[in-house]
């Protein structure tokens, strides 16, 4: 015969406290002192007692979990940004329920404010605002929303400044010879999207080559999907229209990678005949010697988690933004001394 499971009954019995208080301390509410919570903690330890999610959600209204709607799974940021935002909110109990967008008929679903996504106790929405498809730019519910690489005046949102990205990356790019190329990664599924991070980091580029003086004609630009071909491709593109030295600007790390395996590939070198910067900054980049503009993205995974659980927990202010800033690394893709951060 199996043993009975523990009650929370028999918790709040062992800790020698009011179910209410137990209840509290499952549900994370701040009305409860450390040495009471600890106490409840240690009784549900002693006892190895697991809650029931099934019961916590008839008895508080509550899924205890919080749906991201991401553009994709299955690439480096988003993986990262996941691992920010699931850090945060495990923590307090919270499951994650990922719904990844990947193409217009997905999209369609979401578009659905029936669908699950919309159910659960608040929505992450990365990169794309949804909120453009409806009336009124408000997304159909009542639940919390926070957006993260994406922001919009009605929701609180956490944010990297692209735009100043891109002119990191155009002013850095300008101190070489030689002409300068850039990389427009298109990652819409099927187009839905017009505006993304990628066309800000371009933006930002174009301006800080217009201050130094550099051109850069219309065929300097080459766009492609997210995806190390991508950067193969765009090499090729490039050396049709000038010869080495080439100064690129990839807009992605993952491009980034495609483009120093094409050089190599090649018999380029890298750093002189070829000097190649990402962005995103993610640890790959350090095994590979690859300059890029990093960008944190756990932490503002980790903040967008922060501040959708304060919404959850009561908090009524007006939409807050939280603007994140990039920061250059050099390394042996643009030069051959180790790496450091670069102080314009």
């Amino acid at each position: 015969m199996s043993k009975k499971k523990p009650t929370i009954l028999e918790v709040a019995a062992r800790a020698g406290v009011g179910l209410g208080t137990v209840s509290r301390v499952l549900n994370n509410h701040k009305a409860v002192r450390p040495e009471t919570r600890a106490r409840v903690l240690r009784a549900m330890e002693e006892l190895g007692y697991t809650p029931n999610p099934h019961a916590r959600r008839i008895a508080g209204g509550r899924s205890y979990t919080v749906s991201v709607l991401l553009p994709f799974v299955a690439t480096e940021f988003y993986r990262r940004l996941v691992e920010g935002i699931e850090g945060v909110l495990l923590e307090k109990r919270y499951d994650l329920a990922l719904f990844p967008i990947l193409s217009q008929a997905r999209l369609r679903r979401y578009l659905e404010s029936s669908t699950l996504a919309f159910l659960t106790d608040g929505l992450i929405l990365a990169s794309y605002d949804l909120s453009e498809h409806f009336e009124g730019n408000r997304l159909p519910t009542d639940r919390p929303v926070v957006l993260v690489d994406a922001k919009n005046p009605r929701y609180d949102s956490v944010y990297l400044d692209n735009f100043l990205g891109g002119h990191l990356a155009g002013e850095y790019l300008a101190r070489f010879p030689g002409p300068i190329f850039a990389v427009k990664v298109e990652e819409e599924p099927d187009r839905a999207f017009h505006h993304t991070v990628f066309a800000e980091r371009l933006a930002g580029f174009q301006e800080a080559l217009k201050e130094a003086g550099r051109p850069f004609p219309e065929g300097h630009l080459y766009t492609t999907r997210l995806s190390q071909e991508g950067g193969r491709l765009a090499l090729r593109h490039f050396l049709e229209r000038a010869s080495p030295p080439l100064n690129v600007f990839a807009g992605a790390d993952q491009v980034a990678l495609g483009i120093l395996e094409e050089a190599e590939r090649l018999g380029l070198t890298l750093g002189k005949e070829v000097r190649v910067l990402g962005f995103d900054g993610h640890p790959f980049t350090e095994e590979v010697g690859l300059s890029t503009i990093a960008q944190p993205v756990e932490a503002m995974g980790a903040r967008a988690a922060q501040l959708l659980l304060e919404r959850m927990q009561g908090y009524a202010g007006p939409p807050r933004a939280v603007r994140f800033e990039p920061l250059l690394i050099e390394r042996a893709s643009t030069r051959t001394s180790p790496a450091v951060p670069y102080l314009p």
